[in-house]
């Protein structure tokens, strides 16, 4: 066999591993480190001013195609896209970023993410990844002793690409529970509340489930799952021959940030022989303070649970959990394939974890989650739970307390509802609805905010704005220029007066 000629590397094609990869980094990092900050300072704000075709325009001769794959490579595209990347962002390490459950990632994490990024290992096998399977099993027991499972060392669990993932295989898991022709007859039923992530609707659709098959449950004013409500849709839904295969309950609505009384669901679905889901991709954060967890009592009782450490646990995306109260309940994913999981190798010790995904190849998310923990401990992440919380109940009374903004209810974690009341026409109705909408759009437009949109509801007065405060290094006096923005910009929306509009016309 003639032996292949001599390789000459292309330019920027070193590799990240190795002993030698460390070495090929450190410049690059360098690199980075100052194009983030010279398009931080570009952008100047929480986004980029201008709006969609402003942004576009500005990444129009950077991403063309003729630049984007040249012919020949450019010694310049890290620093450029990079330094473009950073100017066109919406950053939520700015406080005026409040809109989403989008947090400023810690840079413990980000620089345990590099590693992970560099050793690039992949979770469908152990010998993709000896040491990063270990640390996803820990991470695993972690958080199913912070849930209280009473058997943590029972449980099994997942790291996911968030919260919708994670509601997907819950359901999947309690569905394949059933026998198959309950399920293709259609006879299966999930019952959640009126409030709970469209991701369940979402997953039993996937799932092939029938289009009446998820059954939403009446909440209170307060936004939670009357538990007697649950109580009677299961037993209606057996009456009238239907095979209810899930609850789940919701720990944080995306909105009021609501969470449903988990015990009492949990003891609704026990007395039915029902499997619980809690999806407590946002309130499971709460989990890290004294002062909050109480709000979780009752979550040990879950067949299931869904959690992001992207959003309560400052991580980069993604880092999703998906825990369970068994092992066994994984079953229904169980794969062998012979060129990643041959059954002499597991019984000989080599774990793998193919049979806990829907994925095949997966990043070894859960080290960045494993060096958070440790660096931080219960504590440290507690303390910036609470931050967050004490904001979100500071930006609550600031807005109480303006003639112009009305809050729609006391925050229960971190987000705040709220709805600009103009001067002129009723305080409820498609004009405020307009105007709200309006002023969040300028504060796009201008780069100057990123404030959250909903919906209370249907019909006019239903649109209301909301505060998701995730960065703990937020002070008061930048909520209240926050807050100052959105009465500016709300003033701007408003339509002109009577006597104004006869000035501007003559």
């Amino acid at each position: 066999m003639t032996a292949p000629k001599p390789f000459d590397r292309p330019p920027g094609s070193a590799l990240a591993g190795g002993t030698a990869g460390p070495g090929a980094l450190q410049p690059l990092v360098a690199e980075v480190l100052a194009a983030l900050r010279r398009g931080a300072a570009r952008r100047g704000g929480p986004l980029p001013p201008g709006g969609p075709a402003a942004v576009a325009e500005r990444l129009r001769a950077l991403l063309a195609p003729s630049a984007l794959l040249p012919e020949q490579g450019d010694p310049g595209a890290l620093e450029a896209l990079v330094e473009a990347l950073a100017a066109t962002a919406a950053d939520p390490a700015d406080p005026a970023c409040a809109a989403h459950l989008h947090v400023p990632p810690l840079a413990v994490a980000v620089a345990a993410e590099l590693a992970t990024a560099a050793v690039n290992p992949s979770l469908d096998s152990w010998d993709q990844a000896p040491g990063s399977t270990s640390v996803e099993l820990a991470v695993v027991r972690a958080l199913a002793g912070l849930v209280g499972f009473a058997r943590p060392e029972a449980a099994a669990g997942v790291l996911t690409g968030g919260g919708t993932e994670s509601n997907l295989m819950a359901l999947l898991l309690a569905r394949d529970a059933f026998p198959r022709e309950q399920f293709a007859s259609g006879r299966l039923t999930v019952h959640c509340s009126q409030a709970a992530h469209f991701s369940i609707a979402r997953g039993a659709a996937l799932l092939g489930l029938d289009r009446d098959a998820v059954v939403p449950v009446q909440t209170a004013p307060d936004g939670r799952m009357d538990p007697r409500v649950l109580d009677w849709a299961l037993a209606d839904a057996r009456a009238a021959g239907r095979v209810p295969c899930c609850v789940v309950a919701t720990a944080g609505t995306t909105d009021l940030g609501a969470v449903d009384p988990l015990a009492a669901v949990a003891a609704v679905a026990r007395r039915h022989r029902v499997r619980l889901h809690v999806d407590a991709a946002y309130g499971g954060g709460a989990l890290f303070s004294r002062r909050l967890a109480p709000l979780l009592d009752g979550l040990s009782e879950a067949d299931t649970i869904g959690l992001d450490l992207h959003k309560l646990g400052w991580q980069p995306i993604a880092a999703g959990v998906l825990l369970v109260r068994e092992a066994v309940m994984f079953a229904p994913l169980e794969q062998r394939a012979a060129y990643l999981n041959p059954e002499d190798d597991e019984d000989a010790g080599y774990t793998s974890l193919l049979g806990r995904s829907l994925r095949t190849t997966r990043r070894a998310d859960a080290f960045k989650v494993a060096v958070t923990l440790r660096t931080l401990g219960r504590a440290g992440l507690g303390a910036l739970v609470d931050r967050c919380h004490d904001l979100a109940g500071y930006a609550a009374e600031r807005i109480a307390a303006e003639p112009r903004l009305e809050l729609t209810a006391e925050p229960v974690l971190t987000t705040v509802l709220f709805r600009y009341l103009p001067q002129r026409g009723a305080a409820a109705g498609a004009e405020t609805d307009r105007v709200n909408a309006a002023l969040r759009r300028r504060l796009l437009e201008q780069g100057s905010a990123v404030v959250g949109r909903t919906e209370l509801g249907s019909g006019p007065g239903s649109v209301r704005l909301k505060l998701t405060l995730l960065n703990p290094g937020t002070s008061t006096a930048e909520l209240d220029r926050l807050i100052e923005l959105v009465l500016a910009a709300g003033a701007d929306s408003e339509p002109p007066d009577a006597d104004e509009q006869r000035e501007t016309n003559s």
